[in-house]
């Protein structure tokens, strides 16, 4: 909007000086100058010249207005301003050839004209001002365009995560805390009846109903703690040292920490994702692997920090060593460990000795 009013004003401040240069008669030029200021006003409440493929019609009445000024009206304010308003209009609103194009037209028509005066290097001035923007204009266009179609996927790859982080706990709690809980329903009808036949059965159902209570609550226990994988103010190292520590009481399968000299992630979501997958990767460790003994160490190598988990149970369903890409290729691993490690931008190495334990190391960038 403020480019069609200057250039109302350019028209108007023309056809107001008109008087002082050619007096009142009536000509062609003063049907030009009415012409074109009737052609800005109407700029003012039309849009159709604002999409890419229709803005060169008013750049080229622009360029016809210029060469009028510069041509048959003896005032040299007015084709001054009248290219500082045309290459200013073509920089903001023409793509990047076509400012190229307009600029050596006017240093051109200016060249022819007026030779070469200090208004043609007037003239080169502005137009290389005008190129540089538009130049940084298209880098600006383009670097946010790779940084909204960034943005658009890590939307979608944490909509993705949050949607297999739904499935996970409902898939765990259905064949967790909610089976017990049906056992615990069929123990009752047991005991029920048992009661009013032996009560020295009823008696052992009950002492084997209170081990599945224990049971119970520290499956629940569990659930907790992974909607809060992180203590409210602690540091990573010290989150994740409580975390093994509450494995261990929990499952009793021993349970070690080490660390090295580590200093939190600058971002908080890397610290949350690291202590998911190791609080993940436990979880299967007392899910499915028979373990007796499991060691998490973390340390920082190479502007990496580095988080490994290893067992001493049956391994997974694979021998070998493999990376994520292999894994990838092969669909073996843990899916939702493997996605959060992409979402890092980070390295991934199972190493799986069926019979004999396992390792899984994280490796994540630092920024």
């Amino acid at each position: 909007m403020a480019l069609r009013v200057t250039r109302v004003a350019l028209a108007f401040a023309t056809l107001g000086a008109y008087p002082f240069i050619e007096g009142a008669r009536v000509s062609s030029h003063l049907a030009f100058l009415v012409a074109y200021a009737v052609f800005g006003t109407g700029t003012l409440y039309q849009t159709r010249f604002d999409n890419r493929p229709s803005a060169i019609v008013p750049v080229a009445i622009d360029a016809a207005f210029f060469a009028f000024g510069l041509w048959l009206l003896p005032l040299t304010w007015l084709p001054a301003l009248t290219l500082a308003y045309l290459l200013t209009s073509a920089a903001i609103l023409q793509p990047f050839p076509r400012v190229i194009a307009i600029s050596a037209c006017m240093v051109l028509l200016t060249l022819l004209r007026m030779g070469v005066t200090t208004f043609l290097w007037m003239a080169l001035g502005m137009a290389g001002l005008a190129v540089a923007f538009s130049i940084h204009r298209d880098y600006m266009d383009r670097r946010m365009s790779r940084l909204l179609r960034h943005n658009v996927m890590v939307r979608s790859e944490a909509e993705g995560a949050r949607e297999a982080e739904r499935q996970r706990v409902a898939a765990d709690f259905h064949d967790g805390p909610l089976q017990n809980f049906i056992s615990f329903q069929m123990r009752l009808e047991v005991i029920k009846k048992l009661i009013k036949r032996d009560i020295l059965a009823a008696s052992e159902e009950l002492q084997q109903l209170q081990d599945l209570c224990r049971q119970q609550v520290t499956e629940l226990r569990g659930f907790v703690r992974s909607m809060r994988p992180v203590d409210e103010g602690a540091s990573f190292g010290s989150s994740l040292s409580r975390m093994v520590e509450q494995f261990q009481r929990d499952t009793g399968i021993a349970a070690s920490f080490t660390s090295g000299e580590i200093s939190d992630p600058s971002e908080t979501e890397i610290s949350l994702e690291l202590l998911q997958i190791v609080r993940e990767t436990l979880h299967n460790i007392h899910k499915h692997s028979g373990a007796s003994r499991v060691a998490v160490t973390v340390a920082l190598r190479n502007r990496k920090i580095e988080v490994k988990t290893e067992d001493n149970g049956g391994g997974f369903p694979f021998s070998g060593s493999f990376g994520l890409e292999e894994l990838e290729l092969m669909r073996m691993g843990p899916a939702s460990i493997k996605r959060r490690v992409r979402m890092l931008n980070g390295e991934l190495m199972i190493d799986s000795r069926p019979g004999q334990g396992s390792s899984l190391e994280v490796r994540v960038p630092l920024n």
